[in-house]
Formats: structure tokens, sequence, C-alpha cells
């Protein structure tokens, strides 16, 4: 009876310590610079969203904010860096649908465990793709644009930057939701899909608003839908997907999420992600995000984010299997 009320005993200090432990890493956060690291180059939309609210938090936190953009490997070497980094809260990264709910079902073999290396921080921004068509074909909106791909012969040729890449996957997912085929031609930038779809070489495809948005303006491109469940800041006349065309649930968005290695403690999480919620619930930085072509949001509580990136995996997962792509890379 004394061994087993002394283990007891025991065990509850060793809880205390590390609850205290926990607490001075946290009264004692940050203790030096801070680094955000990018998987997409300078410039990029998230790029450029990073170091806006980067420059928030340095002044919120006290300490220097350094951007670190490590592109490459559809977001993995970043997403790697920052896996076996300390967690202390020093190092972060931001990932995407693709890092975060397609990779770990399109390769092989990942050198980074999604589920269970990372502790979300804050789920801050949508980015949806544009469904576009070439003025020479006749729909005029989503519905007619199912029709007419249900019917022709041959099947319409659509453009993405590459088999496994979102705007792939977020065609693939309409074929399977609404029955129609669609001959895919990847590309191996956005710019030259564009020019070939302004050209009439390619019919249709889902693209990067920032991308389509000059072409759509100068009426190079019809704009049909827009991928998310809301409009799109920059384009508020075109409707989203799932308005128009009888899919209420209908969404093919990739997101970006601010995350710090697993183990990381819970007062530094917690002060993060209220910094954040501050930060992107300004109406300027919200407004700011907004004209590059992205859908800014107020972030769910992390149980709320970690939900929604398992909702994600399972829905890109089954897709992914589906049209077999699995370990395809």
């Amino acid at each position: 009876m004394v061994g087993l009320a002394f283990r007891a005993l025991a065990a509850a200090l060793l809880i205390v310590a590390i609850g205290s432990h926990s607490r001075v890493e946290a009264q004692d956060y940050p203790s030096k610079n801070i680094t955000i690291v990018v998987p997409l180059g300078a410039g990029t939309g998230m790029d450029v969203v990073v170091r806006l609210y980067a420059e928030k938090l340095q002044a919120a936190l006290g300490k220097a904010v350094i951007v670190e953009n490590k592109p490459g490997a559809s977001t993995m070497l970043a997403a790697s860096q920052v896996a076996s980094a300390t967690p202390d809260g020093h190092t972060l990264v931001v990932l995407t649908s693709s890092g975060l709910a397609i990779n770990q079902w399109l390769y092989k073999q990942i050198n980074y465990n999604p589920e269970a290396d990372f502790t979300t921080v804050s789920l801050y921004v949508k980015s949806p793709l544009i469904l576009v068509v070439n003025p020479a074909v006749p729909a005029k909106d989503v519905k007619e644009f199912i029709a007419h791909a249900k019917a022709a012969k041959p099947a319409l040729d659509y453009a993405s930057v590459g088999a496994g890449g979102f705007q792939h996957i977020a065609m693939e997912l309409a074929k399977q939701r609404f029955g129609f085929e669609a001959n895919h031609v990847p590309y191996r930038a956005t710019g030259q899909s564009i020019t070939d779809l302004v050209a009439g070489h390619v019919a249709t495809g889902f693209v990067e608003a920032g991308a389509s948005i000059p072409a759509i303006k100068e009426g190079k491109l019809r704009a049909l839908a827009v991928s998310s469940t809301s409009r799109l800041p920059l384009l508020p006349e075109v409707a989203p997907f799932s308005e128009v065309s009888g899919a209420a649930d209908f969404e093919a968005v990739s997101w970006h999420v601010l995350l710090v290695p697993s183990k990381t403690p819970k007062p530094i999480v917690d002060r993060l992600h209220a910094e954040m919620q501050k930060i992107m619930s300004d109406p300027e930085m919200k407004k700011r995000t907004a004209d590059i072509g992205l859908i800014p949001f107020d972030s769910p509580s992390v149980e709320g984010i970690n939900d929604y990136i398992k909702s994600e995996r399972v829905k890109w997962g089954t897709l992914v299997e589906k049209i077999g792509l699995k370990g395809s890379q």
C-alpha cells in the first residue's frame, strides 16, 4: 500500500513539474528570433500574406519574425524541415491541402507524418480556383457546362499544372460528382495553361484566381464559377460552384494553415493562436489578403482546424484512390 501511495504521489508531482515547466517556457517565449518557413517562392500569394502577418507578429511578440522561403517537392521540403525542428515555438511552417491532406495519398513515400508531426495554430485563408472556359465553348453557366461536357464528342480537354496538382484533382472531383468526361492536358506552369486556354487549344480548366482574372476581365476567358463555397472578393459577380450546380456541399479549395512541430507546449500554441486571431481579423489585413485573390476568414479553434483537416484528408484520399493516383508519384 505504501508503495502504491508513493508511486501515485510521484506521478502527481511529475504532472505538476511538467505543467510548471510548460508555464515557464510560455512566460519566457519567445526567447529568440522566430522563423516561419514558407513552402512556396517569394512573391507568391502565400508569401505575401505571411510577410504581412509576420510583421504584426513581430510587433506583438517583441522578437524578429523571419520568413524563410523553401519551395520544392510539392511543399514537402518545408514540411520535413519543420517536422524535425525543436518544438519550442520558434520555428513555424505554413502548409496547404497538398502538404497535409493530399501528398500522403499521392506519393509512395513522404519523409514526414502530416498527422503526427505538427500542431495546428491558425487556419486563416482559403485559396479557390475558378472554373473557366474558352469563349468558343457555348456554356454560359455551370449547368450548361455540365450538360455540354456530358454531350461533347470527343470529350473536352482541360488544363492543369500536372497530375496530382490541385487544379487536376479539382476537375476530377467535379467529373466524379457530376458524371461527365474530360481529358487531362498537363502543363508545366499556370501561365502556359492560361495562354493555351485563351488560344482555344484547351477548352476549360479550374485555374488560379490571380493568374486568370486579367484574362477574365478582358473577355478572353469566361468564368463560370469559383470552387469555394463563398464568393471571391476580387470577382464577386461569379457565384460559387456550390450555389449554381445543385451540389451545396461542393468545395475544392486549397488552404493555408500555420503550424508548429508537435510537442510544442500548449501555452505557446495558445498564445500564437490568439495573436493570429487578432491579426487576421483586422479589416485592413482581410482587405489586403482578398486583394491578391484569396479568401480570408476567422480561424476555427485548434480543435476545429484539426477536424477540418481530417475531413479534407478523407475527401482527397478517397478521390486520389478512385482516380488511380494513389502511390503514383
